[in-house]
């Protein structure tokens, strides 16, 4: 099938879309492109499109990064487009169709700060060693009123007498989702159109938060890339129902916060799962990959817990890992191994916010574990009963300790590239100083 074919069948089976969305990721999560008319798009098929390369490196306000732009003079990149996720944008006014691109070099190399790229590079070291990541998520996110009240604090759309913190949270209430069934069925018909593979959708613990899981896919890249457009669905889809979806880690203090926890196996060349060894405890190379993923989880935090508003979930009783540790079927760990088939034997990373840019957070997951598999680590024992009561906080409970752990990280550098440490760390130092401009409200309340 040639580079163009996609696009062909596309434009004759969609005659009425004459706008196209260039979606590129940031490393902030950020998405970034143009929008391209229908006479143009196949000059994007061909390589023609071109953006600069910082568009990649934009901190989560869409600035450049000041200490590494000009130093890198700042040239052109080449859009290269992902056939696959050519698809229709049913949310606005009028259809339009997607497409998501990676940003390389003009002359073709690999951009190793394009999150897209960063994971593939981690992907290529498993088909090294006849290894193929199989990989899902589960995301969460709450939907809110898109007018905050008078101190500028999110809404709840789920809301009772005393504001929605007690008679509407509904843990997998059927009647609570069915509350919201016009948004989650225009969730799951945007999904069907857009080839996005919904497994389940869940009422979550608190109010006005929900979950959409994703099947597993033998392709990590793929798996990220469903995950990031599975976001984007969710809040186009409810800004045409007049409302705010949001990934913030933690948009209200008390409540539960929006996770996005990680599925992962491996599958040999003749796809069998490697983690599975006809034991109920799973392979050594399970305990390897979990050994690694325990082992350099501090030095990653940064990548699973990326903003200031991200650590607010790490509190004791929020269902947030404070510690590296793991165990069977036990929800209070950093690592779970579900139970279920033996040949579905896998790995739960509990870790991440659903405010994480996919990529990064799979890649940190896949290097982990490669980690441990090349270095042959061992786990402790498996935790039982309530890691929050056996274990003290261990984990980055704040945004510059993770900083610091991930700028000095030798881990970081080896396996997911020393520029991308450097320019990633310099972004997040920018993020960090600006809000260190900012006085909070409660600041004001305590001091005045």
């Amino acid at each position: 099938m040639s580079k163009s074919e996609p696009l062909e069948t596309f434009l004759e089976n969609h005659p009425d879309i004459d706008l196209f969305e260039v979606v590129l990721t940031d490393l902030a999560g950020g998405l970034r492109g143009k929008w391209v008319t229908r006479d143009k798009i196949a000059s994007v098929f061909s390589g023609k499109l071109k953006l600069p390369m910082s568009s990649v490196v934009f901190d989560s306000w869409g600035r450049d990064v000041e200490e590494w732009v000009f130093l890198s003079g700042d040239g052109d990149g080449c859009c290269v487009p992902e056939p696959s996720s050519l698809a229709v944008v049913p949310w606005g006014k009028r259809p339009m169709a997607q497409l998501l691109v990676s940003l390389d070099h003009e002359d073709g190399t690999s951009n190793l700060l394009d999150p897209r790229r960063i994971l593939g590079t981690v992907e290529a070291r498993f088909k090294e060693q006849g290894l193929q990541p199989v990989v899902a998520s589960e995301m969460e996110f709450f939907l809110l009123d898109p007018q905050r009240d008078a101190q500028g604090r999110p809404r709840h759309t789920q809301r009772d007498s005393v504001g929605g913190a007690l008679g509407r949270g509904q843990t997998y209430g059927l009647e609570a989702m069915a509350e919201v069934d016009d948004f989650m069925h225009a969730v799951q018909d945007c999904c069907l159109l857009q080839d996005l593979p919904v497994d389940t959708l869940i009422k979550e613990s608190a109010p006005s938060q929900y979950e959409i899981n994703l099947l597993h896919r033998p392709d990590a890249l793929l798996a990220a890339d469903q995950a990031l457009l599975l976001k984007r669905a969710i809040r186009g889809i409810a800004r045409s129902f007049g409302q705010v979806a949001t990934f913030m880690a933690k948009p209200f203090g008390d409540l539960a916060g929006n996770g996005m926890h990680l599925h992962c196996s491996l599958q040999d060349v003749d796809g069998n799962n490697v983690f599975n060894d006809g034991s109920p405890t799973g392979s050594k190379l399970l305990r390897h990959a979990i050994a690694g993923c325990m082992q350099t989880l501090p030095d990653v935090m940064l990548l699973l817990a990326p903003t200031m508003n991200s650590y607010r979930r790490f509190q004791k009783g929020m269902h947030a890992p404070l510690a590296p540790c793991w165990g069977y079927e036990n929800r209070t760990v950093a690592l779970r191994v579900p139970a279920g088939p033996l040949s579905a034997m896998r790995l739960e990373h509990r870790v991440a916010g659903a405010d994480a840019q996919p990529h990064l957070a799979i890649a940190a997951l896949l290097a982990g574990m490669l980690y441990g598999i090349e270095n042959e680590l061992e786990p402790p024992p498996p935790m039982e009963g309530n890691a929050w009561e056996q274990l003290e906080p261990s984990l980055p409970q704040h945004w510059n300790a993770a900083l610091d752990a991930f700028r000095r990280s030798r881990f970081v550098a080896d396996y997911l590239g020393s520029s991308f440490q450097e320019v990633y760390s310099l972004l997040k130092q920018q993020e960090i100083d600006e809000f260190g401009l900012h006085v909070t409200p409660l600041e004001y309340d305590t001091g005045l």
